[in-house]
């Protein structure tokens, strides 16, 4: 074995003088620095946080004493300092290894430094607090607009029927929209109505809405006027009860008008003067119905009989009574009227050639009251239906027939009350002037007016010649 491990033994050369003073010197040396360190650590350790205590360790057995060359070999040897040598030229060509950034150093307190601090959202917000109300006011918004403009909400499921009360408010309409559950909450529907524009613009009446139905699908459909759950039934003016009775037919009214229309106990003839009334032709009035549906027949007699009598009213009937007539002879005539007047500014004027001749004891001559004993309002007449034995023969009986022959119109019962007077006794078809008639006072000139209209029918190969023409 070599003998150079001698060298580095302190106490190699125990008995020279000078060895020992440098031992001395050595530990006082290794002393001081043990200090120095001891200072440095203890700062430190009074800097840093305590640290949290350990885990409990099972408790180890005590180790045995140790020898005086264990503690020797334990001690740590002399630090000698390197002296230091100069810079040494480097070459361009090697390349300069940058010494690594320092390792930043825990503050006082154990928490990073300032600059790598609170660099996320969370901790921006949590510095600021007014984000906080900004963020909390954003997601209140959107909630709001979302329950208000419900995107993602449908037209609801299922059918609720429903009826606005007349003269609701918005805010009454929304409560009973969220009652029924077809809205989710009624003042948010307010809202809504309020900025659509639409506050009065909701309508009353009977509704097929939805369950859970969006405020803008509700709206959409309380803006639309309610479909009238009705049968709209019009009998036009100058009817019979027979051309009455096809309509009501057609319309599927159930029920028999005929019947329904020969006696009522809505109104009675007698009360008009129609004592020998069979039925009630002339009351009927002609107008547009509304009906429920699968009404009876007698509903829509009741309210063409309810109709006549408000209208009736506001028809004066001074000039007729001094002319001895009735209401039921005003009927009578007006019935006549509405069929033979073409124009509706002709009406007077045949009503006064009646007039005039009643006064005269003239029969009236009036082919509608023979079509309505024959049945025939499509084909000419013939001689033999002129001929008719009937008392609504005008042309072989004075005076007016038993009744009216259909139901005329408020205009001709106007005209049949109050005619214009005049000294006509004839009239004829115009030819060519859309149903115009040519009035005559006497005989001769009804005559020349009725060669004037043969020409033009024969000119029209038999047709009746009351087409319109320049």
């Amino acid at each position: 074995m070599s003998d150079d491990w001698l060298k580095d033994d302190p106490f190699a050369d125990a008995d020279d003088p000078a060895a020992r003073e440098r031992e001395l010197r050595r530990r006082e040396r290794e002393e001081k620095r043990n200090k120095k360190a001891g200072k440095k650590a203890e700062a430190e350790r009074q800097q840093a946080p305590p640290p949290p205590p350990p885990p409990a360790d099972p408790v180890e057995p005590p180790l045995p004493p140790r020898t005086p060359e264990q503690e020797f070999w334990d001690e740590e040897p002399e630090v000698v300092a390197e002296p230091v040598k100069p810079e040494e030229h480097v070459s361009p060509e090697e390349p300069v290894t940058p010494p690594p950034p320092p390792i930043p150093v825990a503050s006082g307190n154990g928490r990073p430094p300032a600059a790598k601090r609170g660099r996320g959202a969370l901790a921006a917000i949590g510095r600021h607090p007014f984000l906080i109300f900004a963020v909390v006011a954003a997601l209140f918004l959107l909630w709001f607009l979302g329950s208000l403009f419900q995107p993602f909400h449908g037209d609801g499921s299922g059918k609720v029927q429903l009826t606005i009360p007349k003269g609701s408010s918005v805010s009454e309409v929304g409560d009973l929209l969220a009652d029924e559950d077809v809205i989710d909450n009624s003042t948010l529907f307010q809202v809504r109505v309020t900025l659509a524009g639409k506050r009065s613009e909701i309508y009353s009446g009977n509704f097929t809405l939805a369950h859970n139905m969006s405020y803008g699908a509700a709206i959409d459909a309380l803006s639309v006027p309610p479909v009238k759950r009705t049968l709209s039934v019009t009998i036009p003016e100058g009817y019979t009860r027979s051309q009455a009775a096809q309509v009501a037919e057609e319309a599927g009214i159930p029920g028999d008008y005929t019947k329904a229309t020969v006696r009522s106990k809505y109104l009675d003839p007698a009360a008009y003067g129609g004592k020998n009334a069979k039925d009630l032709e002339g009351f009927l009035f002609p107008d547009t119905f509304e009906l429920k549906p699968k009404a009876p027949v007698e509903d829509l007699v009741q309210l063409q009989l309810q109709d006549f009598k408000q209208r009736i009213k506001g028809v004066s009937m001074k000039y007729a009574k001094s002319k001895n007539l009735t209401v039921f002879d005003v009927l009578t005539i007006a019935s006549m009227v509405e069929d033979e007047a073409g124009v509706d500014s002709q009406r007077g004027l045949v009503a006064s050639v009646i007039y005039n001749r009643l006064h005269e004891g003239m029969p009236l001559g009036i082919d509608a009251t023979i079509r309505f004993a024959t049945g025939n309002y499509t084909e000419p007449l013939t001689e033999s239906e002129l001929a008719i034995d009937s008392p609504y023969n005008s042309r072989t009986n004075a005076g007016l027939p038993p009744g009216p022959i259909s139901n005329p119109g408020l205009a001709s019962i106007e005209a049949a009350a109050h005619p214009p007077q005049t000294e006509y006794l004839f009239y004829v078809t115009t030819p060519g002037a859309c149903g115009k008639l040519t009035f005559a006072k006497t005989e001769a000139e009804f005559e020349a007016a009725v060669d004037k209209y043969n020409s033009a029918r024969e000119a029209a190969g038999g047709n009746s010649p009351d087409s319109c023409g320049e």
